[in-house]
């Protein structure tokens, strides 16, 4: 570790991923980046799609050939090169000067270690993943537990996470899980500060309206299944309610042709993937989530900025989100009949949404709101100070 008594003059966010898109990842570093700017903070974006596109995209296709016949093979190319043109894109970037670089993945923080030029360039590391980001390629099918390169994986946080000048975890428990993980992370400066974004003013004029409402990657781990099938259960019951996905990813046809078989496909708006998806919020009247794990989903904490009860399993770090019978209902993915009873209790029952919503706002505020959680965070990144 390397320690800086100097404030930085700038924040220098280094990520995989490209500036815009729909994930959580995406929308928290965003996030981020607008409100240092806010805060009269100097920050800029450093990412591999900052290299020149000649040399970039060349290097970056043949992985949608080996997605298909190889999947440690791909996972490694990704990881790879993104690593090697952020690398150089951040080298390029950097002077003698004091910065921060907040990197967004343990690849991005390998990138960021070896391209400072000085120990007054500090690299701290957020936390977004769930335990390893082995575990995230496993879910997505990628990769087996236990494989050669899902161990590499891991060996890589284990070298790199100790280096750091500093570590953001998200919720506590993703915290508890890296030091059971990774002992030697203790010793490394760290501060717990969730998700956070600004509140909303604003709504879709246009779009789907109704009564559920669920964001994410349509991916295995994400578990729309599940949706489906509390809906079918519900209409078992003779309850019928609609629900609109928003997102895209490979379980989509595979989740249109489940829609059919369970006779609710009438029921289900795919929306696909859009930008600020949040802001088809307001026109519905549940939260509902679906995820097998998660560390500190930021779909929750937009539903909670718009008054909607959350509907979700206590998985992860989503209990630190929202507490069961306050501002929403914990339900059991394994047991969709139960999980329909609840759903049903929920949108039947217009005075305790009224007063879980009351509650998702009150909570919200406390805990999730910009100018409250970035207090917290700004003197952890400009010079380890926690407030």
């Amino acid at each position: 570790m390397l320690a800086s008594t100097r404030k930085p003059k700038e924040v220098i966010i280094a990520t995989l991923m490209r500036p815009d898109g729909d994930t959580g990842v995406q929308t928290s570093f965003n996030q981020v980046r607008r409100w240092l700017k806010q805060s009269g903070v100097k920050v800029s974006l450093v990412t591999p799609f900052s290299a020149p596109k000649i040399l970039v995209y060349p290097m970056f296709a043949p992985r949608l050939l080996l997605d298909k016949i190889n999947g440690p093979a791909s996972v490694w190319w990704y990881r790879y090169w993104h690593y090697v043109f952020l690398k150089q894109a951040l080298r390029q970037r950097l002077r003698d000067e004091d910065v921060t670089i907040y990197a967004q993945c343990p690849v991005s923080a390998q990138a960021a270690l070896e391209a400072r030029r000085s120990p007054r360039q500090r690299v701290v590391l957020v936390v977004h993943f769930n335990v390893s980001q082995s575990d995230e390629w496993v879910s997505k099918g990628l990769m087996v537990t236990n494989g050669r390169y899902y161990r590499s994986i891991r060996q890589l946080e284990a070298v790199v996470l100790p280096r750091l000048d500093g570590i953001v975890y998200l919720s506590d428990f993703v915290r508890r899980a890296v030091e059971q993980d990774i002992p030697a992370v203790a010793a490394v400066p760290s501060i717990l500060v969730p998700n956070f974004i600004g509140s909303r003013t604003d709504a879709a004029q246009d779009g789907p309206s109704g009564d559920l409402i669920n964001i994410g990657t349509l991916e295995p781990r994400k578990n729309q299944e599940f949706l489906l099938r509390v809906l079918a259960e519900a209409g078992q019951r003779g309850k019928r309610y609609t629900l609109t996905l928003v997102g895209e990813g490979p379980d989509r046809r595979r989740l249109e042709t489940l829609a059919v078989e369970l006779g609710v496909a009438s029921q289900v708006t795919f929306l696909g993937r859009v930008l600020d998806a949040a802001r088809f919020l307001p026109a519905h009247r549940v939260y509902c989530h679906s995820a097998s794990m998660e560390n500190m989903p930021i779909a929750l904490i937009e539903a909670l900025s718009c008054g909607l009860p959350i509907l979700a399993a206590p998985v992860g770090g989503i209990p630190e989100v929202f507490r069961d019978g306050v501002e929403g209902y914990y339900w059991n993915l394994d047991q969709p009949g139960h999980s329909a009873a609840k759903m049903v209790q929920l949108l039947e029952d217009s005075t305790t949404r009224q007063r879980m919503s009351i509650a998702a706002k009150k909570r919200f505020a406390v805990e999730f709101e910009e100018n409250v959680v970035g207090a917290r965070l700004l003197p952890f990144l400009l010079d380890g100070r926690r407030e």
